[in-house]
C-alpha cells in the first residue's frame, strides 16, 4: 500500500502534528540508515560501561593484572548489547510476532513503538490493517527517538501506507475503548516511574485491545507484576517467558489473549 493509513480515530484531539505522515519524513531518510536502523537502547550507560570496560583492560594490561577481567566482561557485555540493537531484537521481534495467527486485516498498537521495530513488523503482516505507534520520544532511552524515525522505517519496508504515529503516554492512550486487535510493547514500560502507573497502562491496555485480541509485552523488569494485572483484568492464556537476551540479559516476555 502507498496510501496514507487508516488511524483509528482518538478519544481527544492531540496537538497540531501529532499525527505524521510518511511525506513530511524525507530528511530523516539519510539519519535512518545505519547500524541500527531500530535504535540503539539505553546509550548513556552503554557509553559508560563501554569506557570503563575500555579502561581497565588498558589498566589491566599495563599496570594493574586484576583489572583486566572485570574490564573484559564490560566490554564484551557492550558487544552483546551492540549486537542485540542491531541484530538481536529484530530476530526476536519477528519470532513473537510470528507467533500470533494474522488475518491481514488487524489494527496493531505499538506503545512506545521507538524506531518502529515492532511497529513495521507488524505493518508487514497485513494486507489491510493499519498499525499505530505511540511514543514519548525520549532521547534517554532509544538514541535518537523521534517521530520521524518509524515513519521512515516503514518507508523503507514498503509498508508507510500501512502505518502511523502519534505521540502519546502509554497511561493515557488518547483511543477509544476496544480500538485494536493486537497490543505489543518492547522496552518500555520499565521506564514509567511507580507501581501504580505501571499497572495503569497495564489497565490501558487492556481497555483499547478488542474482544479476542492478543498481547505482547518485552521488557527489562516488573514482566511478572505485569502478567498478573493482565490475568486480573480478565485476559487469558497469559504467558511469561523465559528471559530473552537477544533484546537485554533481563528481557522477557508477556504474550495473553483477550
Amino acid at each position: 500500500a502507498t496510501g496514507q493509513a487508516r488511524c483509528p480515530p482518538r478519544r481527544h484531539a492531540g496537538r497540531s502534528g501529532d499525527r505524521l505522515r510518511p511525506a513530511v519524513t524525507r530528511s530523516w531518510a539519510r539519519a535512518g540508515r545505519g547500524r541500527f536502523p531500530y535504535g540503539l537502547d539505553a546509550p548513556g550507560p552503554i557509553a559508560t560501561l563501554g569506557v570503563v570496560g575500555i579502561v581497565s583492560v588498558a589498566v589491566g594490561l599495563r599496570v594493574k593484572r586484576l583489572a583486566l577481567w572485570p574490564g573484559l566482561a564490560l566490554v564484551a557485555y557492550v558487544g552483546g548489547h551492540l549486537w542485540g540493537s542491531s541484530v538481536g531484537k529484530v530476530r526476536a521481534a519477528k519470532r513473537l510476532l510470528d507467533a500470533i495467527p494474522w488475518r491481514g486485516d488487524e489494527v496493531v498498537l505499538d506503545i512506545g513503538c521507538g524506531h518502529g521495530l515492532f511497529l513495521v513488523e507488524a505493518a508487514r503482516r497485513l494486507r489491510t490493517g493499519t498499525a499505530v505507534g505511540i511514543d514519548v520520544w525520549s532521547q534517554k532511552d532509544q538514541w535518537r527517538n523521534r517521530p520521524a524515525a518509524p515513519i521512515e522505517n516503514a518507508r523503507r519496508a514498503a509498508v508507510a501506507g500501512r502505518v502511523c504515529v502519534h505521540s502519546a503516554d502509554a497511561r493515557q492512550l488518547p483511543f477509544p475503548d476496544a480500538t485494536f486487535d493486537v497490543v505489543v510493547s518492547s522496552l518500555v514500560v520499565h521506564n514509567i516511574p511507580g507501581a501504580e502507573d505501571r499497572r495503569r497502562a497495564m489497565r490501558e491496555i487492556v481497555r483499547v485491545l478488542k474482544p479476542g485480541g492478543r498481547v505482547v509485552l518485552v521488557d527489562l523488569a516488573h514482566t511478572a507484576a505485569y502478567a498478573r494485572e493482565l490475568r486480573a483484568a480478565g485476559l487469558t492464556d497469559v504467558h511469561r517467558s523465559q528471559p530473552m537476551p537477544e533484546f537485554l540479559v533481563t528481557a522477557r516476555a508477556v504474550t495473553a489473549g483477550a
